[in-house]
């Protein structure tokens, strides 16, 4: 998106300047925490940052709801804030669960049983039509007129059972290949090649190019 670069977008962030991550959630905010704390920013909770509005994620794509969160953050504070969405996307079923991922098998069902409902309905459908991605959107609101979205993406198929015990979701039936699935592999590994990393490293490129 192209915009008229201010003279505090030319020179560097200012110290601790506050962004707020559209989430409560300690381990997203934890991991934000990670990521951004090269660029000089004091990273919050949107509870922390004294919003505590209900927002609707009602889009159709991840980067609708992504634009979502951010956008009502935003009008609340105005402050620089940061919102994500991600889930699962499985050609066969025409991109299901998609932005369903977190409810597919119902409100509060655990991640096994989601797995489960997926493996169901893939029964007997063969490998080539298995293809499946995990999808990260994030979505970056600086200032009015002054946002950016980028999308990451990590390729596999699913598996015909669960395979592994680390990470969560649907990790333990998204195969990398046919000897490791996204719950196989260690933590610092997935940190590099998962969609989320993906799409941090895009928005790494804005940053050091907005505020280098």
């Amino acid at each position: 998106m192209e915009h008229q670069r201010s003279s505090e977008e030319q020179g560097t962030v200012p110290e601790r300047k506050r962004l707020i991550i559209a989430s409560n959630n300690a381990g997203k905010i934890r991991e934000f925490k990670e990521f951004l704390s090269p660029f000089g920013f004091e990273v919050v909770s949107m509870r922390d940052a004294g919003f505590d509005g209900d927002i609707v994620e009602d889009g159709d794509t991840f980067e609708e709801n992504a634009h979502i969160k951010a956008r009502a953050v935003w009008e609340a504070t105005k402050t620089p804030t940061i919102a994500d969405d991600s889930g699962l996307e499985i050609d066969f079923l025409d991109g299901a669960p998609g932005v369903y991922s977190a409810r597919y098998a119902g409100e509060g069902a655990s991640d096994r049983e989601r797995c489960q409902k997926v493996l169901d309905e893939m029964h007997g459908v063969a490998r080539e039509l298995r293809d499946a991605r995990f999808v990260c959107s994030i979505y970056f609101i600086y200032a009015e007129d002054d946002e950016y979205s980028v999308r990451g993406e990590v390729g596999g198929y699913i598996g015909e059972k669960p395979k592994g015990k680390n990470g969560f979701g649907y990790d333990p039936i998204f195969m990398l290949n046919d000897d490791e699935s996204m719950a196989t592999i260690g933590e610092e590994e997935k940190n590099k090649i998962s969609h989320r990393a993906n799409a941090f490293g895009q928005l790494s490129k804005i940053l050091e190019e907005k505020f280098s």
